[in-house]
This record gives structure tokens, C-alpha cells and sequence, in this order.
């Protein structure tokens, strides 16, 4: 059996490739090169850098198995730089790491999979897959601290079934434990938090240097629609976001609403923010759609906890109904279905409505 390991040349998939070894695989260790600098060459700031491709390229070297990088940049250009962009110009919240898993990773990785013999693809993502009956559930990791299941809903049955995920199993200190004992160079390495493609400032600095027109001014709005403020422009902004707003009120307030095309945000209270439901399209399944009528647990963030939610219709919109109202969810984000510890799907937020005060 032989299996090809996505290496990040972070400590979990140095991990997992090992654990493959251990298993009785033969290994085939890629990374996949996303992001370029002027002269070509891989960043040297961010993630996915160079120097995260040479540790993944000595870790390799360390388990004695082949090692590639794969230039994936003018895919991973195409189908999420820049939407990113466009994205924010729009009033959205991208989330660049998700776009990148539906649309470029695993699609990329599935089919070096089969192009390279192998038969089994692994990542270092802290989730779990489990069979039952011939069906593939995608499930959290033990570690509840560092689940990554969020960001894999998008996998589906054909997916799973080629997909291992070994520290899904082990909490991170396991894993740093394990990695030391085999005295891999990524032990200690910290985990990456950054955007692959912004490889200096933060994401406003990168948006402002290809898009200067995010940096255009304009008011900050009450709730009652009153000019309270100016602001530097919309893209620095996200729905929910409380520091930050150049306005000082003597009481906390957030961003409720964000309007590119007027060049406004609006803010208010947090009972302002809050709604009933959340529309989402684009869902993706791990097995069957769920039932409308049904009840699911959401999460519509990445760090957030799941809350009970109803699905009231399905088409080209599904609509969740939540049990308790919620901070409305920023457009562009990702809502995801759990089934206790399973994951069913999920899709991406388009629209937070029916705020409580107007009923």
C-alpha cells in the first residue's frame, strides 16, 4: 500500500507521515507550492513558505521517503486570492483556508493520489474519519482543542474514502510527543495562524496594496442611520467586530452591517446584532442532505461552539433557524452542520436576517 502525505512542514503531518510509515505504508511526502514572490520563489513570511518546505523536504529526508512540491499558484490564484479580494470589496468575510480545501487542495491531492499510485491520501488535520455500513462519516478530533473538522466539511463520500487522517486520534501534546521521540526538526514548531498569501502586515495591508480602492473613506452610521463616525474603509471591518472602530460612545458597540457600495458601516448595541436565522449557499454534504424540518448543530465560526438550529427550507438557499438567537454571522463565513460528533455538511453564509428588533 502505498500513500501520499501532504507535508506542511509543520509538526502534524511530519507526524502523520511517520505514523504512515509505521503502518506499513510506503510514503510519497508533497507540499504544494500556492503563493510565489516576485522572482518566483516561495514566501519567505507567512505560512506555506520556503523554509516550511524545506522542513517538511529534511523530514522527509529524516523517514527516508521521496519528496515533491507541486506548483499549484495559478490554481490557488484563480480560485481563492482572488476571490479574497473580491470578497472583501463585496462586504464579505472570506475564509481563505476553506475556499482553498474546496476548491484547490483536496481536488489537487486527490488526483496526485491516483497519478502517483498511491492509495491513500493523508493530511495532519486534528479529525477523524469513520465507516459504518459502507458509509465514510467525517467525525472531530479527540482533541476538542485543536478540531479541524470544520474546515474539512466539504469533503463527500467519494473523498473520505481515500482520505486517512492519523493524529485525529491523538491530542497535540501526543503528537509533540511523538515527534520528539523521533527527534523530527518540526517538534517544537509552532502552529501557523497567518494567510498564506499575506506575507507581510495583516490582510488589510495586502488588500490596500492590490486593491487600493478598499482604502477609500467614508461615515460609520448608528443603527438609527446618524453619522457617528468616519472610517478608512470597509474592508478593515467585519460584522460582530467590537475594537477598533474609531468611535467612542461610553458604551460597548459593534459592527452590524457593512455597505461597500455606500462606503458605510453601520453600528449598534449587541442586541442589534443579534438574529434568528442565518441563510447559506453552496452547501456541500459528507453523505446525505439532512432534512428540511430538521434539527442540526451549527457552527458558524471556526472557534464558536455548535448551537441548535431548525433547516425551514432548502433550494438555492438553505435557511437555518436558530433555537437561540446569535450574534449575526458574517457574510462569507462558513456555516457547518454537526450530528453530535459527526460533521454533515456545510456551506457559506450569505446573509444573517431577521434581526430581533424588527420582529
Amino acid at each position: 500500500m502505498k500513500a501520499l502525505v501532504a507535508m506542511s512542514g509543520g509538526v502534524d503531518s511530519s507526524v502523520a507521515a511517520a505514523l504512515m510509515l509505521d503502518q506499513g505504508y510506503d510514503v510519497i511526502g508533497v507540499t504544494l507550492k500556492q503563493w510565489e514572490g516576485p522572482d518566483g520563489s516561495m514566501p519567505v513570511a507567512g505560512c506555506c513558505t520556503l523554509s516550511d518546505a524545506e522542513d517538511a523536504r529534511r523530514v522527509a529526508a529524516q523517514l527516508d521517503v521521496p519528496y515533491y512540491v507541486l506548483d499549484y499558484v495559478e490554481e490557488f490564484t484563480a480560485a481563492v486570492v482572488e476571490p479574497f479580494a473580491q470578497g472583501y470589496l463585496d462586504g464579505l468575510t472570506p475564509n481563505p483556508c476553506i475556499e482553498c480545501n474546496r476548491n484547490v487542495r483536496f481536488d489537487a491531492l486527490l488526483d496526485r493520489t491516483t497519478e502517483l499510485g498511491c492509495d491513500v491520501l493523508v493530511t495532519g488535520h486534528h479529525a477523524r474519519i469513520a465507516e459504518d455500513g459502507g458509509v465514510f462519516r467525517l467525525q472531530r478530533a479527540v482533541d476538542g482543542t485543536k478540531d479541524q473538522s470544520y474546515v474539512l466539511h466539504m469533503l463527500d463520500q467519494q473523498a473520505l474514502s481515500k482520505v486517512k487522517l492519523p493524529i485525529g486520534e491523538m491530542t497535540k501534546s501526543q503528537v509533540r510527543e511523538y515527534a520528539s521521540d523521533m527527534g523530527l526538526r518540526t517538534a517544537a514548531k509552532p502552529d501557523s495562524q497567518d494567510i498564506c498569501f499575506v506575507t507581510s502586515g495583516d490582510y488589510r495591508d495586502f488588500l490596500r496594496n492590490t486593491h487600493p480602492e478598499v482604502a477609500a473613506p467614508g461615515h460609520v452610521l448608528s443603527t438609527e442611520g446618524d453619522v457617528v463616525g468616519t472610517h478608512p474603509g470597509t474592508a478593515g471591518f467585519t460584522i460582530g467586530q467590537r475594537k477598533g472602530l474609531g468611535v467612542a460612545v461610553g458604551e460597548p458597540r459593534y459592527v452590524t452591517d457593512i455597505n461597500p457600495r455606500e462606503r458605510t458601516i453601520t453600528i449598534g448595541t449587541y442586541e442589534d446584532l443579534l438574529v434568528r436565522e442565518c441563510h447559506v449557499v453552496d452547501m456541500r454534504f459528507v453523505h446525505m442532505p439532512p432534512s428540511v424540518g430538521g434539527e442540526v448543530s451549527v457552527k458558524v465560526r471556526y472557534r464558536s461552539e455548535p448551537v441548535d438550529a431548525t433547516i425551514e427550507e432548502a433550494g438555492d438557499q438553505w435557511r437555518f433557524v436558530f433555537k437561540v438567537p446569535q450574534a449575526r454571522p458574517a457574510p462569507g463565513q462558513t456555516l457547518v452542520m454537526y450530528d453530535g460528533e459527526f460533521v454533515l455538511g456545510g456551506g457559506t453564509i450569505v446573509d444573517g436576517r431577521r434581526h430581533l428588533g424588527n420582529g
